[in-house]
């Protein structure tokens, strides 16, 4: 583990784009213990009856943890990919902010396991997520392919 550049949180909220982007997750945070981010609900993240929709707190869970991964051993040359996430939906929301905070669990050689919480902006737990990530080194393959880390930023691609 090394240490995150001063300005990892503006570099996460531009590099990060694509799947981040369209769900509207900005990170407020950023250290290798502790990501902050929040995400201010709209009608795109609400399901047919009004409320958030519970894919939102899986990706939330998804991106988040998976970045703390990533944060983590990208001094070594390595990335990250989630294998499994579980998340409990806890309480419906329809509107306001979500306010998230994702923790290791534990950070091994191969393998990371992080926790998000998701609270509302009365600060009740809302949501809670929990990802088993497999972390890749340079010469792994995924999907067929082998992995890429060349990246224009101090960031591989998130």
């Amino acid at each position: 583990m090394g240490k995150l550049p001063d300005n990892i949180t503006t570099l996460l909220n531009k590099e990060a784009g694509g799947f981040n982007t369209m769900l509207g997750l900005k990170f407020t945070h950023v250290t290798m213990e502790r990501l902050q981010a929040e995400l201010e609900i709209s009608g795109k993240h609400h399901q047919v009856y009004g409320i958030v929709h519970g894919g939102v707190y899986a990706a939330i869970a998804e991106s988040m943890c998976s970045v703390g991964a990533v944060i983590n051993v990208m001094g070594e040359n390595k990335n990250a990919v989630g294998l499994e996430n579980s998340t409990t939906f806890l309480r419906a929301v329809r509107s306001g902010t979500l306010h998230c905070v994702a923790t290791p669990l534990t950070r091994g050689r191969r393998a990371h396991v992080w926790e998000t919480r998701i609270h509302d902006d009365r600060d009740r737990l809302v949501a809670s997520g929990r990802v088993r990530l497999m972390i890749l080194a340079p010469k792994d393959s995924l999907a067929g392919e082998e992995i890429q880390f060349e990246n224009k930023s101090a960031l591989p691609d998130i």
